[in-house]
């Protein structure tokens, strides 16, 4: 019983708190007009609620820029590059303005055909063409970056056949770390070796039949990676 009573206490205390009170039930005369009017509200009301969780829910990017004063801490580069060479003729490595060589060891060499499959070659002409409308319609990359978050893929697809051939170019794909100065990466003929006085490359040992720079450059970023993001030279042969 005491504990009813003191419910009943609090109820009465909270009534008595409402800074609206309300008119008595026999003052209200109700009809069908002013029914269909507040149908009409709480229906309203439930719809912008509804949307707006929707609206909540939703992701989209926002950028900013700011000047870094981080001069300690390296920078990464994501590449994937392919080039029309067999991995033991080829080399990729980055020297820095400082003459520091950075190395090379998150970077991965895999034996590729250079010619793209049906799918993969659908692919990039695909690229190519949202590269183009980037250009123009700068919207456009978040449209991408959304349909990305619901599964959709934005790197090269893997091959749906098996080549007659035997692979003769290389994949070079993975990250650097580099220092916050002005440097410049580059792949040139034979593997890197390190030197006291800055760097050299074992071209000698390579025929000059064999060269072929011809490449294409499927994924090339700055920091860590962001799904759906596409960069200004994806896609971009020479």
């Amino acid at each position: 019983m005491r504990r009813l009573v003191s419910r009943k206490k609090a109820l009465t205390l909270v009534k008595e708190l409402d800074a609206f009170p309300k008119v008595p039930e026999s003052y209200v005369e109700t009809t069908a007009t002013g029914g269909t009017v507040s149908l009409i509200a709480f229906t309203a009301m439930a719809l912008l609620a509804f949307l707006e969780f929707f609206v909540y829910r939703d992701t989209w990017m926002q950028y900013e820029y700011e000047v870094d004063k981080d001069f300690s801490s390296k920078l990464r580069i994501n590449i994937d590059i392919t080039v029309a060479m067999r991995c033991q003729f080829v080399g990729a490595d980055v020297l820095d303005l400082a003459e520091t060589m950075v190395a090379s060891d998150g970077l991965h060499y895999e034996p590729v055909t250079f010619d793209l499959s049906p799918q993969q070659r659908l692919w990039h002409r695909t690229l190519l063409m949202i590269q183009d409308r980037l250009r123009e319609e700068h919207s456009l990359q978040d449209v991408i970056f959304k349909t990305v978050l619901k599964g959709s893929p934005t790197a090269l697809p893997p091959r749906e056949d098996s080549p007659s051939q035997s692979p003769a170019a290389c994949r070079i794909h993975g990250h650097l770390y580099v220092n916050k100065v002005a440097g410049n990466f580059h792949i040139t003929v034979g593997k890197a070796i390190p030197h006291p006085r800055g760097h050299a490359h074992l071209a000698a040992l390579v025929s000059h039949d064999t060269y072929n720079f011809s490449h294409r450059i499927d994924h090339l970023s700055f920091g860590e990676e962001i799904p759906g993001i596409i960069n200004p030279l994806d896609g971009t042969e020479g």
